[in-house]
């Protein structure tokens, strides 16, 4: 099925003084229904390419949408509200709606279990409960662009987890196009179906995750945990870039994957078999563009 373009970014320059924090020189596009995971370590231009998008720093480029500014909608990492009253009446000052006449707003303070926080004040909110309090006044506005920045940041796994469940359940059958920063990458497994790879302020790569996956990994990836025995074990596989605690061995054939396979069973070895593992995948992607300078 077809889908129309929502967003397109070429040849753009953010400057910080001297400095030059983001610099896109292939063209990024965003067509409705995409699902964009952004990853990048600190500094890497993630915050600053959405604020570029929604015009909050000063750019050179070119940024085309056809979308308004009440069609973007954005869930930013810092979010603060008075505490002068109840999160209910702040939700429906800023929504300029009533929950009692609003069905769509109750049925998302239902889906988040939300009710009982209703009458807190919103410092007396836990970190999990705050992040449920935006995503219910970003989502309430339906957009059909909608940018998530760190939205589990700060939150223990579980947490984390259902709260990535819900949101993964709730735009399930939705056209909406999604932006999510994110540095935990089990949830871009879950959320997102392209990635945009930044480092230093420049874009790596961008594509869909199962084309970025094979690119730079292979049909499939095998992770263990790193000891010398298995360095030595498997010191004549092709090994992937990887973090330090971990050995990432490719599987460029079904047949290489047997045969590694019967190797780890053999020794009895705990692994992990992906062909979707993002960890491994940015750190390759990474390295090979760091390499060719």
């Amino acid at each position: 099925m077809e889908h129309s373009q929502l967003l397109s970014i070429e040849n753009l320059t953010v400057q910080y003084g001297k400095e030059t924090a983001l610099k896109v020189e292939t063209p990024i596009l965003i067509e409705e229904g995409d699902r964009v995971g952004i990853i990048g370590s600190n500094g890497a231009g993630k915050t600053t390419l959405i604020k570029s998008i929604l015009g909050l720093v000063n750019c050179q480029g070119s940024i085309r949408t056809k979308l308004t500014t009440d069609q973007i909608a954005t869930h930013m990492q810092f979010n603060e509200y008075t505490d002068a009253m109840a999160v209910k009446y702040i939700m429906e000052a800023i929504l300029q709606t009533k929950i009692s006449e609003n069905p769509r707003l109750r049925e998302l303070i239902r889906y988040f279990e939300f009710e009982d926080c209703m009458r807190k004040k919103y410092s007396r909110l836990s970190g999990g409960q705050k992040q449920r309090f935006t995503i219910i006044m970003v989502m309430m506005q339906d957009a059909p662009m909608t940018f998530y920045d760190e939205v589990t940041s700060g939150l223990d796994f579980e947490t984390r987890q259902k709260l990535v469940e819900k949101m993964v359940s709730w735009y399930q059958d939705k056209d909406s196009s999604l932006c999510i920063v994110s540095h935990y990458y089990e949830e871009l497994e879950q959320l997102a179906n392209k990635l945009l790879i930044l480092d230093k302020g420049h874009v790596v790569d961008y594509g869909k995750k199962e084309e970025l996956f094979q690119k730079y990994c292979g049909r499939a990836v095998i992770v263990l945990n790193y000891s010398k025995e298995k360095e030595m074990l498997f010191k004549d596989y092709k090994k992937l870039a990887s973090p330090v605690h971990l050995i990432a061995l490719s599987c460029e054939t079904e047949e290489k994957e047997r045969e590694l396979t019967g190797i780890l069973l053999k020794h009895n070895m705990d692994y992990k078999r992906s062909s979707a593992d993002i960890e491994i995948m940015y750190t390759n992607a990474k390295e090979r563009y760091n390499s060719a300078g």
